[in-house]
């Protein structure tokens, strides 16, 4: 099984929610996007110990070789419009980076680990449930 971990659920995991970690210790792979990486990063900075929670992320993206850092691309975009165009024809929008993160989701055909219920508004994403 593959998963794509979203930013809520990276923080809870750094919480210690049980739940959490062990769905990701069933996973094969752990996808973490690049926009994933950066809504962490604009909260690093914004809290009072940056050097230590960078650090950590930097152990949860090497640790065992199991979590896989995805970058955008050609066919990310191409998935991106049609999504954005979907919710959008629905009148359902939702922030417009969780939409890159289920472009992401759906083109490496992970199961999205998100405690965001607005995903289920994107149809054929594949997500987690508690």
């Amino acid at each position: 099984m593959k998963v794509l971990i979203d930013t809520n659920a990276y923080s809870e995991l750094m919480r210690g929610k049980e739940e959490i970690a062990s769905f990701l210790d069933s996973a094969e792979v752990v996808y973490l996007s690049v926009v994933v990486a950066g809504e962490l990063s604009a909260g690093f900075k914004g809290g009072d110990q940056e050097r230590r929670n960078r650090s950590i992320l930097k152990e949860f993206i090497q640790e065992g070789g199991k979590t896989v850092l995805l970058p955008v691309d050609m066919e990310t975009a191409e998935r991106f419009g049609l999504i954005k165009d979907s919710l959008s024809r629905k009148g359902t929008p939702i922030p417009i980076n969780d939409i890159w993160i289920a472009a992401q989701c759906m083109q490496t055909g992970s199961v999205l680990l998100s405690l965001d219920s607005h995903f289920s508004q994107v149809g054929g994403l594949l997500l987690w449930e508690p």
